[in-house]
């Protein structure tokens, strides 16, 4: 390579992204729906290619390999007996399409970086999806040796995969193959439940602990475990393979049509309406479905463990978004460690087509390791100032008063102080985080201990679903105070019991089974968010804070501009930009608010 310059892209499928290597090592990365400002957004990711390559000060010319995680060419054979077999023809004119999107791609990079063709494919590297999965965790984990699995809906043709890797050398094994699907599984049964919007699985997971797990005999019949790790599923509960089923991956907002069959009604009953309010059958579905699909992830991870003889996993694929599960898989497995990146969805597989590509064919040693998830835009004090700036007319009328700052210490002294009288804070610092989870850089924080703060903020500033909890950020030295059995996660990813004794001290944190999904924050990862989080220790004795994202039903903020109009039209009570605070006059009663059922 010329210029050790790698430009992983996830284009055409959901959460398209860009991420941009050089010489082995991360520079940025992003995802396309932060500038559309479009949910899991698809299509092509023009501005975060755009955006990679300013924050790496390169040019496109600069490229030499652009890396795609998606192989069209890949499992041809099987494709081609599947569609002989079972014709589902909604399903082969969709893929038809998507698949012709990615083969012309090199033309697609060439027309948004403005380059000719003639350059461009001869730098285009196509990743299948899997392989991109699992580097996406094996070569930015700090673990040299160790096992490598990636569950997902499926991706060029496959659902699950798992192998090893070693030093830059990455190897799989064995892989379960579409239509069978533990993703497919969680949808079919997310819908079920009446949320059909892609990705809306997290919600039901954030409602199993509501439910009891009564159907989990019925809910068993849909996934069959079998030898080696492997699974099938009950075909006859589910639409994807034979009747075919609506995917749009293109310019906006990604759909998936109904997945499950009137079957699965006469097994489970009448499907929940969007618009019907959830009672205890649901919330009884909904923990049902989750002790199915982490009794059908242990499998699979067992087997890996036991064919591996490894303690150490990386763990990569949509499912590996399920924080409940992956809390559960040193208790339930022999991994011991187990390293999971932030963008562990599609939004990720940009990430791993770009070190998949750096090391495919090389002896290149691996000199890097994610040790926090910051990789997107910073912004710096005169952006700042000038979105408070042009949008004094709103700030005005809204009664804030504004106050710059500085001294950091002091800013964090009165931030900490404004969190423990109650207040909701918006906290727009750093680089914009890589992935689902704010991390710090672009979080609404408030108090844990208050028992009210999660009603106050789900009906008052997110005017979402009451079920759904918030996560603690928890400095990394006091995890063992506070939760039980837990590890450091800079990533908000995995689950674990608050200590029973402590969970009257942060009922905000706490939900209805005694978990939280925490985040674990060092001095080393985020100075600027430990220093404040300690402040907040200093007053309150809690060396925790309440961390939801920065939005309010779109996706997290990226520039000063979005968090400014976040802040205003919601309640929040202050918002705090670098040095920059704006204060807001008393919100309105708290019966004056949008509540979700």
């Amino acid at each position: 390579m010329t210029n050790g310059l790698v430009l992983g892209l996830n284009a055409y499928h959901g959460d398209v992204s860009a991420a941009i290597v050089r010489d082995g090592r991360l520079i940025a990365a992003v995802e396309e729906e932060r500038f559309r400002r479009i949910k899991h957004c698809a299509g092509f990711p023009h501005r975060a290619i755009a955006e990679c390559l300013r924050m790496a000060g390169a040019q496109a010319a600069d490229v030499d390999l652009f890396a795609v995680s998606r192989d069209p060419r890949a499992h041809l054979w099987r494709k081609a007996l599947f569609l002989l077999r079972y014709r589902p023809a909604g399903t082969v004119a969709d893929r038809a399409r998507n698949l012709s999107k990615i083969g012309s791609l090199p033309a697609a990079i060439a027309a948004s970086v403005g380059l000719d063709e003639r350059i461009v494919g001869p730098r285009t590297r196509f990743v299948e999806h899997h392989p991109a999965h699992l580097a996406s965790a094996a070569f930015v984990s700090p673990f040299e040796d160790a096992a490598v699995c990636a569950i997902d809906g499926f991706g060029d043709f496959t659902s699950t995969s798992w192998g090893r890797v070693a030093g830059s050398q990455l190897h799989v094994d064995r892989r379960v193959f579409f239509p069978h699907s533990l993703g497919l599984l969680y949808l079919a049964v997310t819908q079920f439940l009446g949320f059909p919007k892609y990705g809306d699985e997290f919600k039901v997971m954030g409602l199993a602990p509501y439910g009891e797990p009564r159907y989990v005999r019925e809910l068993t019949n849909l996934v069959h475990l079998a030898e080696v790790g492997e699974f099938a599923l009950d075909l006859s509960y589910f639409r994807h393979w034979s009747d075919g089923v609506s995917m749009t991956w293109e310019d906006g907002e990604p759909t998936i049509g109904t997945v499950f069959t009137p079957k699965l009604e006469a097994l489970m009953g009448p499907a929940r309406r969007p618009e019907e309010p959830l009672d205890a059958r649901h919330e009884a579905i909904a923990a049902s479905l989750q002790a199915v699909y982490e009794n059908a992830a242990m499998h699979v991870l067992s087997h890996v463990q036991r064919s591996s003889r490894a303690t150490r996993l990386c763990l990569a694929g949509g499912c590996a978004m399920n924080s409940v599960a992956n809390g559960k898989i040193r208790e339930r497995t022999g991994f011991r460690e187990v390293f999971i990146q932030p963008a562990a969805g599609d939004n990720g597989t940009a990430l791993g087509a770009a070190f998949h590509a750096w090391h495919d064919g090389a002896t290149r040693p691996r000199d890097f390791v994610m040790e926090h998830g910051y990789w997107g835009p910073e912004f710096g004090d005169a952006a700042i100032v000038a979105a408070i700036d042009a949008d004094g007319a709103s700030i005005d009328r809204s009664g804030c008063t504004r106050r710059s700052w500085a001294d950091p210490d002091a800013l964090d002294a009165w931030t900490a102080e404004q969190i423990a009288a109650g207040r909701v804070v918006g906290w727009f610092q750093g680089r914009m985080e890589w992935g689902a989870r704010a991390l710090g850089n672009r979080s609404i924080i408030a108090d844990p201990r208050r028992a009210d703060m999660r009603d106050i903020i789900n009906m008052r500033i997110k005017f979402r679903e009451r079920f759904r909890p918030f996560a603690p950020s928890v400095l990394e030295e006091a995890l063992d105070d506070y939760f039980v059995g837990g590890v450091p996660d800079p990533f908000m990813l995995q689950v674990y019991p608050v200590r029973p004794d402590k969970r009257a001290a942060v009922p905000a944190i706490t939900h209805v089974d005694g978990s939280g999904r925490l985040q674990t924050v060092s001095q080393r990862s985020n100075p600027r968010y430990w220093k404040l989080i300690k402040a907040f220790e200093r007053v309150s004795g809690v060396p925790m804070l309440l961390n939801t994202s920065f939005n309010e039903n779109e996706p997290i903020v990226l520039r000063p501009e979005e968090a400014l109009d976040c802040f205003l039209r919601t309640h929040m009570d202050v918002i705090v930009m670098g040095q920059h605070v704006l204060e807001r006059a008393p919100v309105a009663a708290a019966g004056d608010v949008r509540v979700m059922s």
